[in-house]
């Protein structure tokens, strides 16, 4: 698997003795974005020592066998408690490894919604690994794993909860209302020059994103609405040739969700 992460691109470092695995940190610790550490009698005494070196990073735990009662893979269902290092470490079952790159990616977006508060365990000296580690260098840390997620952290801000399969009757029906009013306003506006053209995309992209709507129901939502226009030209006695170019308000809209798809869900391994 390390040889995998290689391939891509990854700069792998790997150490099996306490004393240089320390004096490598100590020296490379500005340049790292995420510590692999397993779960040996050395773990405990490791993250103690980043603790009193202020050394703060994404961190994923290889356990065999994961605590109980997790029984998934950490990728999808991450444990939080217990932890050794911080709240935001990822365990991972050693049989899982070949989802370590995901687990890397959701390590360090669960590193960047940490509190700082939760940096250290309880029966640790918080207050002095906070003061070891300014406000400023917290800030630095934060941009540098924004800058390196980029949109794969929208990714894992996403609440199942609020997939549109995962809704009520009624949750389901208000969605696709506010989704084909939002749609009409830019069907309306595709051919203005309106300066909100973009935002009001954006904004039903992201509904639609979140709400992990496939490009199937965009496609429902743009032919309903074609057709209520269509019946209006016909009553009013035009012709409906107009709308065919409203397809390009369809192919505009399917290409920012299907980017946004494709720039935040993570590469399998």
């Amino acid at each position: 698997m390390l040889e995998r992460l290689k391939e891509k691109d990854y700069i792998v470092q790997q150490h099996t003795q306490l004393a240089e695995f320390q004096q490598f940190l100590q020296a490379a610790k500005p340049t790292l974005d995420c510590l692999v550490l397993a779960d040996t009698t050395e773990l405990t005494p490791i993250a103690t020592w980043l603790h009193g070196q202020a050394i703060l990073l994404p961190a994923i735990i290889l356990r065999s066998p994961l605590p109980t009662p997790q029984t998934t893979k950490a990728v999808s269902h991450p444990t939080v408690e217990p932890f050794v290092y911080h709240t935001a470490e990822v365990n991972l079952a050693i049989a899982d490894l070949e989802s370590l790159e995901q687990a890397i990616q959701l390590a360090i977006v669960q590193f960047i919604a940490l509190s700082p508060t939760c940096w250290s365990k309880p029966d640790t000296t918080t207050a002095k690994l906070l003061d070891n580690l300014s406000t400023s260098q917290q800030n630095q840390l934060i941009e540098k794993f924004k800058e390196r997620l980029g949109y794969l952290g929208v990714y894992y801000k996403r609440d199942p909860n609020n997939f549109f399969r995962h809704l009520t009757s009624e949750a389901k029906t208000e969605l696709l209302d506010s989704l084909r009013e939002a749609y009409r306003e830019i069907v309306l506006r595709y051919f203005q020059n309106d300066g909100t053209l973009n935002q009001r995309i954006d904004e039903f992209v992201n509904t639609a994103f979140f709400s992990d709507l496939s490009v199937a129901q965009v496609v429902e939502i743009h032919m309903d609405l074609m057709d209520e226009f269509a019946k209006q030209l016909k009553l009013e006695g035009r012709s409906e040739e107009i709308l065919l170019d409203y397809r390009l308000t369809l192919i505009d809209t399917i290409a920012h969700l299907c980017e946004m798809y494709r720039r935040s869900i993570p590469r399998q391994p």
